[in-house]
This record gives structure tokens, sequence and C-alpha cells, in this order.
């Protein structure tokens, strides 16, 4: 296999990653939908150890994180470096009207998905309509003595 190796793109590679702004936890990308009476949140987090991954609720403040480390088997030299690999975080402002202690979360194939079911307080509903009892009213007439 023949490769070319171009200093000048290895220095830029270099000090792109030195003045990196994201040198914390790198964000994770989601999509969130709605499915009936339910929300679901699906985060890419592909080569993720599923034991590192943390779903946290706070009031109203949902939490990921996950961690991604650098595979390194010994002495090895890097040909070429790409993936993201260090902290995950991901933050969101849950609204008023969710169940968040009934929150469920799986991983499969680098997707974490979230649910997170709406109370039943928030779920439309009927409200049935109700008429007055029919009461016969008794009307009296006064005479005057």
């Amino acid at each position: 296999m023949a490769m070319y190796w171009d200093p000048f793109r290895e220095l830029d590679r270099l000090a792109a990653g030195m003045m990196d702004s994201r040198q914390g936890p790198r964000v994770m990308p989601i999509d969130l939908l709605r499915d009936g009476d339910h929300y679901v949140l699906s985060a890419d987090l592909p080569g993720v150890d599923p034991g590192s991954i943390d779903v946290d609720v706070d009031g109203q403040l949902l939490t990921i994180r996950a961690e991604r480390t650098l595979r390194s088997d010994g002495d090895v030299q890097w040909l070429a470096h790409e993936r993201p690999s260090g902290s995950f975080l991901r933050q969101l402002t849950l609204g008023d009207g969710l169940d968040t202690s009934s929150i469920s979360a799986h991983y499969d194939n680098g997707v974490l998905s979230v649910v997170i079911p709406v109370s039943e307080q928030a779920k439309p509903r009927k409200v049935e309509v109700q008429s007055a009892p029919n009461t016969e009213r008794q009307v009296t007439a006064k005479t005057s003595s």
C-alpha cells in the first residue's frame, strides 16, 4: 500500500488540533421526535463503550455523558487519527408535562435511544359535558290580600 505523506497537511492538522476550541467534551448529534404519547431522543455514539454511558435527570435537566477511549495496543504509530475520542456531553432542558420518573434508555449499534413519556396530566383527553339534572320547577304565585 503506497501512502503519500504531506508534511504541510500534517502541520495544518496539528495546528488545527491545537487551536481547536472543543478541547472539552464533544457534542453528540441527536434526533428528537414525538411518537404518540412519548418523545424519542436518538444520539449517535459510535464506538462508545456502553458501560461509559451515563444518563441523568435532575429536575428538568437531562444530561447524557459518554466516553470513547483511544484504542492503542502498545507502541503504535498513528497514520491517521480523525475520529474524536474523549468525553461526549449533551444537556437538554425538559419541558413541563413529561414523566421524568419513567424515562428509559437503550444503546444499540452505536445509537443511544432515550424514551421520555408524556405525563398523564399532559396527555390530550376528552372532557365529558354533563347536563344539569332535569328538575321540575314549581312556580307558585303569591296572592295579595
